[in-house]
C-alpha cells in the first residue's frame, strides 16, 4: 500500500483541503491521476458530494463501489471526474453515501470538513501535489 498526498486549492475562496490517495483498491487509477497533476478544472455540487467537471484521466472500473464511505475521495470513471464524498447525495437511502453510479476509491479527505461545506457549483479548483 503506498500513500500520497495531494492538496486541492479552491483559489476564489482562499482555501485548500489536504486528501491522502491510497492505492489498495484501485491502483490503477491513482496512478492516471498522479501522472496528470496538477489538474485545474471546476468542481460543482450534488448533495454533499463535490465532483468535478471532466478531467483528462480515462480510467474503467476498478473495484468500484456503490456506496462509499464519509470523507471518501473516488473517480468517477462514467463522468471523468473527481468525487470528495462528505455527506449524503440526493439518491442516499437513511445513512448511506450513494454515488450516482460505481466509483473507484483512491483516497480520503483530511481536512476538516468546513471548508468542503462552503463550495458551491461552479468553483475553480486546482489539484496539485
Amino acid at each position: 500500500m503506498l500513500m500520497y498526498e495531494i492538496i486541492i486549492e479552491f483559489p476564489d475562496l482562499n482555501e485548500k483541503i489536504d486528501v491522502e490517495l491510497d492505492d489498495v483498491y484501485s491502483p490503477k487509477t491513482v496512478k492516471a491521476i498522479l501522472e496528470k497533476l496538477p489538474i485545474n478544472t471546476v468542481i460543482n455540487r450534488w448533495g454533499d458530494e463535490l465532483y468535478t467537471e471532466p478531467i483528462s484521466v480515462k480510467v474503467g472500473l476498478e473495484n468500484a463501489k456503490s456506496t462509499v464511505n464519509l470523507m471518501d475521495v473516488a473517480y468517477w470513471p462514467q463522468g471523468n471526474a473527481l468525487c470528495l464524498f462528505f455527506g449524503p447525495t440526493p439518491i442516499s437511502k437513511s445513512n448511506e453515501i450513494k454515488p450516482y453510479s460505481p466509483v473507484n476509491v483512491i483516497g480520503r479527505i483530511v481536512s476538516k470538513e468546513n471548508v468542503i461545506k462552503k463550495v458551491n457549483d461552479s468553483t475553480k479548483v486546482i489539484i496539485r501535489k
